[in-house]
């Protein structure tokens, strides 16, 4: 259960699509921006099949 979701990079502040794998319920996961590659930290909420929340912050 993969849903699009979209991100802003807290460093540089660009906007790219990432993917969350929704079926692993909440969960926190580090991941370097497209553009910057520097770590960002993602905080998901979500339930299976629906994104709720994404918090993002420099990891």
């Amino acid at each position: 259960m993969i849903q699009e979701v979209e991100i802003e990079c807290p460093y540089c502040g660009a906007v790219y699509t990432s993917t969350v794998d929704t079926s692993e319920g909440d969960h926190s996961t580090i991941e370097d921006c497209t553009v910057c590659c520097r770590p960002i930290q993602l905080l998901v909420t979500c339930t299976p099949g629906q994104v709720d929340d994404v918090q993002v912050s420099r990891a």
